[in-house]
């Protein structure tokens, strides 16, 4: 007989749940496995200089327009051995490359015409998996971010231009004192010994039968 006190179906519906939500203790082994797969990106050997969040463009010489390569994060990364510079930028959703340049003493940054917020410049680009020369457009969300963008790039171009320029001293030195090495080395190869004789001289035969005559003549 079914119970008219609301407590007492209370209580009977709670003990119902209870017996739903009992563990059982079967367990349900799952019908993939996922393994953990590490992910490369290609800059484990390499130091981040700078990384901030931006929208890049890049311009269509056949449009004649700008058109955007994606929003994400733009990193400035130097190799750790070979002291390499370049410019990387990924989209933030699906991680796609939209720029990947090396960083060289020509490349040249200037503000873009009418924002304060972004800037312009030159690269041969390899974000497509072939070099293409490219005019890129970058904006930051603020002007201090900008501001900072170009003076890192500026710098880290600054510095290789004065490597290369010190390599170069260096391998004209080294050039030079081994051109110093080779002409002494040739100049000795030609100096002749002081007993050697020219080459069209003959040696002096003695013929010993004469010699044997003087000897006689001598005697007597």
């Amino acid at each position: 007989m079914a119970s008219n006190d609301p407590e007492h179906r209370e209580e009977e519906a709670g003990d119902t749940a209870a017996g739903e939500d009992e563990d059982t203790g079967a367990q349900i082994a799952p019908i993939v496995r996922l393994e953990e797969v590490t992910v490369t990106t290609g800059e484990e050997d390499e130091d981040v200089i700078l990384d901030l969040k931006a929208k890049l463009y890049r311009f269509d010489k056949e449009g004649n327009q700008w058109k955007e390569r994606g929003t994400g994060s733009v990193k400035i990364l130097k190799h750790k051995e070979k002291g390499k510079v370049r410019l990387v930028m990924r989209q933030v959703k699906t991680l796609k490359i939209c720029a990947n340049h090396s960083i060289l003493p020509s490349i040249k940054l200037q503000e873009h015409a009418g924002n304060e917020k972004s800037c312009v410049w030159h690269a041969t680009d390899f974000s497509d998996g072939e070099l293409k020369d490219e005019t890129f457009c970058i904006r930051f969300g603020s002007i201090e971010n900008c501001k900072l963008f170009m003076e890192t790039v500026e710098k880290q171009a600054e510095a290789l231009g004065k490597t290369e320029e010190k390599e170069s001293v260096e391998a004209d030195a080294a050039a030079g004192e081994l051109e110093k090495l080779s002409v002494g080395g040739e100049s000795k190869s030609e100096e002749k010994p002081a007993d050697e004789k020219p080459a069209d001289e003959k040696p002096v035969v003695v013929d010993e039968k004469e010699k044997e005559k003087e000897t006689e003549t001598k005697v007597e």
